[in-house]
């Protein structure tokens, strides 16, 4: 994976509670990194059909692994295509060089 390949920006994100003064409870986000990332959306391909058990992945991201930042299930990439929430991780060969991700992009419903 060279930079090259790695063409897009996206913003790791965490939701996080905070409590205000009065006592009250909201969540926030909080941008954990900013990264170059490649991103591949979910296509016909034979790396897709082994993915079969991650069905509600809709686009995989790639980028350089992160010193002391740990992601988890449910964070998010923010990125131009929209919001992903990060539905795997994955150390790529257990190298410790780039990070593996299948996300579900997260869709507004009205009402």
């Amino acid at each position: 994976m060279s930079f090259g390949k790695m063409n897009g920006f996206a913003d790791i994100i965490r939701m996080q509670k905070v409590q205000d003064t009065e006592g009250f409870t909201h969540t926030e986000d909080v941008v954990l990194a900013s990264v170059r990332v490649y991103r591949e959306g979910r296509h016909g391909s034979v790396r897709w059909a082994n993915l079969a058990a991650f069905s509600s992945a809709t686009d995989l991201f790639r980028f350089r692994y992160i010193p002391d930042i740990t992601l988890k299930i449910g964070d998010y990439l923010v990125s131009d295509g929209g919001r992903f929430e990060i539905v795997s991780v994955e150390n790529v060969k257990g190298k410790g060089m780039y990070i593996e991700v299948l996300a579900k992009k997260v869709e507004a419903v009205d009402g």
